[in-house]
């Protein structure tokens, strides 16, 4: 059966399902890769109309049209409509629809109106800000999204991911995501991760030959297969891309997961707290509706005030805040150089306690310069220069910030005497690469890394035109060189060559031994004068430097005593292995500098830290990093790290910096402590007027507010909280990490709320005994002044309940003195002022009558001031005690 371009068209609308669906490819794509990978490289690149050097641009953007863009599947954006559905399915939206519903049904339009504006108002904000927001942080995103190297009418370009076409080459170096499902067509020592689709930290040997796909019992067993997701560790290859987008075998998981994402504990938190607040006002409004109809006589107006109540307790303004905040810190966070990739991110963000490290670039310049090229005496060496040139020159390879030093030290002219035959690319396991060039009429092979693994491979030592046997015994001598240069530190690399005959064409790893150790070349990285502020800010964030490096001990030390950071624990990575788990453990909570590490052990000690309750960050920026920046609770990359630790990031800086992590910290904590606020807020309000309504049901005969009164007093308070995401946070608050918790947010409720009732009850005190209002129990009294004393009661409290909700709201946002110590934002202080104007001149306003409200006698004033400044100073101090006795966010 053969496969051609047209294989790849979409599927037509109406297309049945594949009968084995539950696969994880679609069977159509899984028997074109598989069918591509068993033939011969022109072969499979003539059945996909493409060639050695690619395809043409406009070849490419005719696929597009016709394939669309290499994209995996996330949940579509909805229209307008669809948005507006799928946002009044909220738990809170529903009951309020309900209550709207019955309202209606039972002749009641003004709370029918009522709670229809309030619904609107918490989706239309939602709908409206989050939208505007949300495509701005996508708009954000494309600007770290990954880039691939393409073949394109027959040059290398740098082109988008989501710009490959089927049919396209693509060039493959370590670092670099696999942009597709691709079946190889030229391959150099290339070993590729798969973890993100097998779980198998260990890389798998790739090559372009067809032979061995016969027996290949799936998709990921085929030999010269590469699938979309994955990274390449070491080596280079071409590809040919075959499925895109959503064909690909990672692309049909991300089509059944699209939309989707892990709860993170504080989205479990909002949730618990929402259903908590509905069974409170479940039983609540069971409660209300019989004492009222038992007391009152008249079920109608129970069901109706027991409605009210039910609106009264929802606090259905969540999701908008929520959304609005993550959306405002994202926009915020890119303001200062941080970019967010996935919004719930920044909550891990704020409540991160120990962020995990590379020195270089953190608490270095990254400017890494090559400063000396010596033999093993010490003394300068040119040959060492030179062979080191020519090994960088010669990498195809990514090139590392140690390779562009190298280059960038000397400018040789090795094309007119040197070619390249052969590569041995770096891997973590060797810690070194090599090149065979044809150079002086032999085939040398040039190897650079870590000292000790040169070492290893070296059967002599080179001093000037004479080598030597290098036998243990001189060992401490050749190393004493490297260890003075390490102390100043220097990050030394060994210079190694061996002389084949141009005979040899073909060179494996097994090549790299009995080398002749030519010498070092040594590269300072000057430390960063801003890390030692950024460290010192991070501990007053309560944020743990942990520093996690491939380099040694001597190196390390050196720049962390530059930059303040005190090494309380050094610990080595085989020092680690050694140890019994439970041991190891223990010791990666007590250090904080670790040197010597694989990328596997980067990810021990990162799930270590998680598995004692730490919330772990880790910023990196190379392959190496990647395991452990997806074992972290937020992974941190930056905008010029390798493709696949931009694409393992929740977060991406700009710069790579700790004081550019730090804004983006505070940021994060701001997003949160203004979240919290509204919880709290909603939370002791509600609970406070639980016992009003309670013991007002029971105590008076007739109602304590009308129905209508409680919606609009509802509506009110709504507006009042819409300043929120735009409130300032105290320093304070952001000086150490916020996590969920919302046994301290029951607290909080159980505290704060009886001291509202406090002040209910002392109002329905001043309006029945003070200002007469116990007169309209009177039966002899007749129905007019009967109804004008209830009125003024109901007014009373609905004015002194609403200054006093919207008065709360600067109180609790702070742990200050409010007003004084810590002052709201405009666009808070604003909303809270305007609405408790607004509730104030409703009684004297012509919709008073509309409202069931009566003018309020001028003593009452006087009265309601001296309530205001008696609840603010208790409700502070309440606060203070409370915060000094449980803490909290």
């Amino acid at each position: 059966m053969s496969v051609s371009p047209a294989d790849l068209r979409k599927p037509a609308a109406g297309t049945s399902p594949s009968p084995r669906g539950s696969r994880l490819v679609p069977e159509d794509n899984e028997r074109r890769l598989k069918e591509l990978c068993a033939l011969a490289v022109p072969e499979a690149l003539g059945r996909l109309g493409s060639g050695e050097n690619g395809l043409s641009s406009a070849e490419v953007e005719r696929r597009l049209d016709e394939f669309g863009p290499n994209e995996l599947a996330r949940e579509e954006e909805r229209g307008v409509v669809a948005d507006l559905l799928h946002r009044l399915r909220n738990p809170l939206n529903i009951q309020l629809l309900v209550i709207a519903a019955v309202s209606g049904a039972i002749g009641e339009l003004k709370s029918l109106v009522i709670v229809g504006a309030m619904v609107l108002l918490s989706v239309g904000l939602s709908f409206v800000l989050d939208r505007r927001s949300g495509r701005a942080v996508d708009a954000l995103g494309k600007r770290v999204e990954s880039r691939s190297l393409v073949l394109r009418d027959g040059s290398a370009t740098e082109v988008e991911i989501s710009q490959i076409a089927p049919g396209d080459v693509v060039l493959l170096q370590a670092g670099a995501v696999i942009p597709a499902d691709l079946r190889l067509i030229a391959a150099k020592d290339f070993f590729v991760s798969e973890s993100a689709l097998t779980g198998e930290s260990m890389a798998v040997e790739k090559t372009a030959s067809e032979s061995g796909t016969a027996g290949a019992a799936s998709l990921l067993e085929l030999p010269n297969a590469c699938f979309f997701g994955t990274y390449v560790t070491s080596g280079t290859a071409r590809g040919l891309v075959v499925n895109t987008g959503t064909r690909t075998v990672f692309g049909s998981i991300s089509k059944q997961l699209a939309g989707r994402r892990e709860e993170t504990s504080f989205d479990r938190g909002v949730r618990s707290f929402t259903w908590l607040m509905i069974r409170f006002m479940t039983v609540m409004v069971a409660t209300v509706f019989l004492i009222v109809g038992l007391t009152k006589g008249d079920w109608i107006e129970a069901l109706l005030f027991g409605l009210s109540i039910a609106v009264g307790l929802t606090p259905e303004m969540l999701p908008m805040i929520v959304t609005v905040n993550l959306a405002k810190g994202a926009l915020t966070m890119a303001g200062r150089k941080v970019i967010v990739k996935r919004l719930p991110s920044i909550q891990n963000f704020g409540a991160m306690d120990v962020l995990c490290t590379d020195k270089t670039g953190t608490l270095t310049q990254d400017r890494v310069a090559l400063k000396r090229h010596v033999d093993i005496t010490g003394a300068d060496s040119e040959d060492v220069l030179a062979y080191a040139y020519l090994n960088a020159y010669y990498q195809t390879g990514l090139r590392s910030l140690i390779d562009r030093a190298v280059l960038e030290h000397t400018d040789l002219d090795v094309e007119a005497n040197c070619r390249r035959v052969d590569e041995l690319p770096f891997d973590f396991q060797r810690r070194r690469m090599s090149v065979v060039v044809d150079y002086e009429g032999a085939h040398v092979l040039i190897c650079k890394g870590a000292v000790e693994e040169i070492y290893q491979c070296c059967g002599s030592y080179q001093i000037g035109e004479d080598v030597f046997p290098l036998i243990p015994l001189i060992r401490n001598d050749l190393f004493e060189e490297v260890g003075r240069l390490n102390e100043e530190g220097f990050r030394v690399l060994g210079v190694a060559y061996r002389e084949f005959p141009r005979s040899k064409t073909q060179f494996t790893v097994a090549d790299e031994r009995d080398l002749i150790l030519l010498g070092y070349i040594a590269f300072l990285d000057p430390p960063k004068l801003s890390a030692i502020e950024a460290i010192e800010a991070a501990a007053k964030l309560g944020v743990q430097v942990k520093i996690l490096t491939g380099d040694n001990a001597l190196v390390t030390r050196k720049v962390c005593r530059d930059v303040g950071l005190p090494v309380r624990r050094l610990l080595g990575g085989a020092e680690l292995a050694a140890l019994p788990q439970e041991e190891r453990n223990r010791l990666i909570e007590e250090g904080n500098v670790f040197v010597k590490l694989s990328p596997g052990q980067k990810e021990e000690i990162v799930r270590s830290l998680r598995s004692r309750g730490h919330v772990v960050g880790f910023l990196g920026d190379g392959i190496n990093d990647a395991p452990a920046m997806r074992a972290a609770d937020v992974a941190i990359s930056v905008d010029s790290a390798v493709d696949v630790a931009k694409e393992s990031a929740d977060i991406v800086l700009l710069e790579k910096s700790l004081g550019v992590l730090e804004e983006g910290i505070r940021e994060g904590r701001r997003v949160f402590a203004n979240i919290v606020k509204y919880i709290r807020m909603g939370a002791s309000s509600n609970f406070g007027n639980m016992f009003s309504v309670l013991g007002a049901s029971y105590l008076f005969p007739f109602l304590p507010m009308k129905p209508v009164q409680i919606l609009t007093n509802n509506l009110l308070y709504d507006v009042s909280q819409t300043g929120i995401p735009a409130d300032r946070v105290d320093e304070d608050q952001v000086e150490k990490p916020l996590s969920w918790n919302i046994d301290n947010i029951r607290r909080f409720m159980i505290f704060i709320g009886p001291v509202s009732s406090l002040f209910d009850y002392a109002t329905f005190a001043l309006m029945w005994f003070v200002f007469r209002c116990s007169r309209a129990a009177d039966p002899a009294l007749g129905a007019f002044e009967r109804e004008a004393l209830i009125s003024l009661f109901q007014t009373g409290w609905f004015v002194e309940s609403l200054l006093t909700q919207t008065l709360i709201v600067h109180i609790i946002r702070t742990r200050r003195v409010p007003f004084f110590g810590s002052r709201a934002s405009a666009p808070l202080l604003l909303t809270t002022l305007a609405v408790m104007a607004v509730g104030a001149w409703l009684p004297y306003s012509p919709l008073a009558e509309a409202f069931g409200m009566v003018p309020l006698p001028l003593a009452y004033w006087a009265w309601i001031a001296g309530f205001l400044i008696a609840y603010a100073a208790l409700t502070h101090r309440v606060k203070v005690w409370f915060f000094n006795r449980y803490g909290g966010n």
